[in-house]
C-alpha cells in the first residue's frame, strides 16, 4: 500500500532503499502504469478528456477512474470504504517517516479532506481537480472536466468498470497475487441497459 501510494515519487532506482515491501509495491504501482498506458479502456477515456486536457489527459482519466472505483468499491472490496479510508490514512501516518518530502507535502491535506471517500462524488473530483491547477501545473479546466463527465457519466462509468477488470486480471496473472476478481457482468448491463447516477443526484 504504501509503496503503490508513494511511487510516483521514487524515480529510477531509489526504490531500492525502501524497505522489502514497500519496493515492491513500488514496483508493482509501476507495471501497473506501463499496463495501464496500453489498455485500450483507458485510452479510450484519455481520448474523451484530450480536448479539454491535451497532454495533462492521462492526469485526469486517473482522477475519473478512481471516482467510478470509489462508486462502486463494494464490488471491488469486502470492507466498506470508510473503514478501507480509515486504515490507509493510519497506515500512512505510522508509516510517516517513509514517506518521501513531496508526499508528505500533501499528506494533510490528503487525511483532512478525507480524500478517497471523497472521490465518490462529482464534487470531490471538482475539488481535487481545483486543488491540483493550484498546486500542479495541470492547467484549470475544472468546470469543463465536471461538465464533460456529468455529460457522459454512463459511458465514463462503463469504461472505467471495464478497465478495472483488466486491471485486477492482470494483476493476479502476472504479479503472483491472490485477488478475487468480482462479479461485474450484472452491474455493466445496469449500466449500459438504465445509465446510472442521473446528474442531479451526484
Amino acid at each position: 500500500m504504501i509503496g503503490n501510494f508513494i511511487a510516483d515519487s521514487v524515480k529510477g532506482n531509489k526504490y531500492l532503499n525502501y524497505p522489502n515491501k514497500v519496493k515492491k509495491g513500488i514496483l508493482l504501482h509501476r507495471s501497473i502504469d506501463h499496463f495501464t498506458d496500453n489498455n485500450i479502456h483507458w485510452q479510450r477515456i484519455r481520448e474523451m478528456i484530450r480536448p479539454v486536457y491535451n497532454r495533462y489527459s492521462g492526469v485526469v482519466t486517473d482522477l475519473f477512474i478512481d471516482h467510478f472505483l470509489a462508486v462502486h468499491w463494494n464490488s471491488f472490496s469486502p470492507y466498506r470504504l470508510t473503514v478501507y479510508s480509515k486504515w490507509v490514512n493510519d497506515m500512512f501516518l505510522k508509516n510517516y517517516f517513509l514517506l518521501p518530502e513531496k508526499v508528505k507535502g500533501f499528506l494533510e491535506n490528503f487525511i483532512r479532506h478525507q480524500r478517497l471517500l471523497s472521490y465518490s462524488k462529482t464534487g470531490g473530483i471538482e475539488e481535487a481537480l481545483a486543488i491540483m491547477s493550484i498546486v500542479t501545473s495541470l492547467p484549470n479546466q475544472t468546470g469543463s472536466a465536471i461538465k464533460l463527465l456529468k455529460e457522459n457519466y454512463s459511458e465514463f462509468e462503463e469504461i472505467s468498470i471495464l478497465f478495472l477488470s483488466d486491471v485486477i486480471d492482470f494483476v493476479s496473472n502476472n504479479e503472483e497475487m491472490k485477488i478475487q476478481h468480482p462479479d461485474l457482468h450484472d452491474e455493466i448491463n445496469a449500466i449500459v441497459r438504465t445509465g446510472w447516477h442521473q446528474a442531479g443526484e451526484r
